[in-house]
């Protein structure tokens, strides 16, 4: 990952151009619905060291895409102290993220969860630091997709750290919804170490998230052997669709996967290619492409993200592209030559301009290129994309039923051969399987996944 980044800050970055992102402007379309006047009451416990307890959580105010979340307990026997306070979230293109929270003291009677008792206002008595623990950066990361991980940290001296992994939709009942609700199932192993209570503080967590309400339930099955849980009771908040979790962009650490191309005047021998993921962290992704066989001998990298924003090229490395074929030259007409070129399976994919495609594709969803961006200083392209929706595709590699067809019409200036319209597939769970490029110069380039 090292490389990776070292890699990303070397070379020309490429950011996304706006796609239609409307889950950050919508308050109420979000995992953690920023709505004014929401409302949550749940109920909470630790099989050792609290019996249930209830508390009431009010939104309080909110600017942009930040929000808080205050608390107070009530409900309690005449002897005990209402515990209050408060949470800061964020709605960003990684997720939602926890930017701060104050609260009164931890209970006495809970493992010190810190390397000594002074001041530790590290916590587990709670909903919302059950919700939190190791898990502040993001506390859910989107978008939410098959095959979605990532790794975080927590605590006040981020002495916490949680692995986390989206596990699916599931059906769960809780009192709110005792007849039951979708909910994605987020599944994080958790690890302390140097607090007094590492034990209490490491585990295996389960959170439910639903769409438009929130977590309604939280289940952290400690080392040390206790129970904590959560459960929503009740929330003025109703549940919503839930958006499409199909990954039309696999980028596992590991992953092989071959393909050929050829154009139809310019190069008319097919070149095979293989693509490897090398790198991982937090949904960006290093791939290499080598040459296997064919008339082009490339070596080359591409770092690629997946936000809510969608899968964007953040950056390319060509280290190594040579080829007998007479492959036009592209532009941008102003500037540099040939800063551009369709070299490997993942130039077509990402020329012209970002995101690749939208997070949560939609049929009829649609983008277009703008002349402020880094990605029309480097490509010079203007145009549009758009998701047809989902087609047949038969390749080498197998037949796909499902795949997604994004078709984009580009024009770079003076240039006929980066001009043109294409049409991209894209199968959930295998990612790119075909492209077709109908050049403006009459040529026709076609990619094909073989394995």
């Amino acid at each position: 990952m090292k490389r990776l980044l070292t890699l990303a800050a070397a070379l020309v970055v490429c950011q996304a151009a706006p796609a239609a992102a409307a889950s950050l402007d919508d308050p109420a379309a979000q995992w953690l619905p920023r709505t004014d006047g929401a409302t949550w009451i749940y109920e909470w416990a630790n099989s050792a060291y609290s019996p249930p307890r209830a508390e009431r959580y009010t939104l309080t105010g909110r600017t942009g895409t930040g929000f808080r979340v205050a608390w107070e307990e009530f409900m309690l026997r005449p002897e005990d102290n209402p515990a209050n306070g408060f949470a800061d979230f964020r709605h960003t293109d990684a997720g939602l993220i926890n930017t701060n929270f104050q609260s009164t003291p931890v209970p006495p009677q809970f493992p010190v969860l810190c390397g000594t008792a002074a001041r530790c206002s590290n916590s587990l008595a709670g909903t919302v630091f059950q919700l939190l623990w190791g898990t502040r950066s993001p506390v859910l990361a989107e978008p939410l997709v098959e095959g979605t991980t990532w790794n975080s940290v927590g605590g006040t001296t981020n002495d916490v750290t949680a692995s986390n992994r989206y596990r699916g939709v599931v059906d769960v009942s809780v009192p709110a919804f005792p007849a039951g609700v979708k909910a994605a199932k987020i599944e994080s192993v958790i690890t302390q170490a140097g607090a007094l209570g590492d034990p209490f503080g490491s585990g295996l967590r389960t959170v439910w998230w639903v769409y438009g309400v929130g977590p309604v339930k939280i289940l952290f099955q400690h080392t040390s052997g206790e129970t904590s849980y959560a459960t929503l009771q009740q929330t003025n908040l109703a549940p919503r669709p839930l958006p499409s979790d199909a990954n039309l962009m696999p980028l596992a650490l590991g992953t092989e996967s071959t393909y050929r191309w050829r154009n139809s005047r310019h190069m008319k021998r097919w070149s095979e290619q293989r693509l490897t993921v090398a790198a991982t962290s937090n949904n960006t992704a290093r791939v290499n492409v080598l040459d296997t066989r064919g008339p082009i001998d490339v070596n080359a990298s591409y770092v690629f993200a997946s936000r809510l924003g969608g899968l964007t090229n953040v950056t390319t490395a060509v280290r190594r592209a040579n080829t007998g074929a007479r492959l036009p030259q592209l532009g941008p007409a102003r500037g540099p030559k040939g800063r551009a070129r369709l070299i490997t399976p993942l130039d077509f994919m990402s020329y012209g301009f970002n995101p690749v495609f939208p997070a949560y594709a939609a049929t009829g969803q649609a983008w277009r290129s703008s002349r402020e961006s880094a990605d029309f200083a480097v490509y010079g392209v203007t145009g549009d994309s758009t998701v047809l929706g989902t087609r047949t595709v038969r390749v080498p590699a197998g037949r796909y039923r499902d795949a997604v067809a994004i078709r984009s019409k580009l024009r770079q200036a003076d240039h006929p051969f980066g001009s043109g319209t294409r049409t991209m597939y894209f199968a959930p769970g295998v990612g790119l399987v075909k492209i077709t490029f109908r050049h403006a110069d009459g040529s026709t380039s076609t990619v094909e996944k073989t394995g």
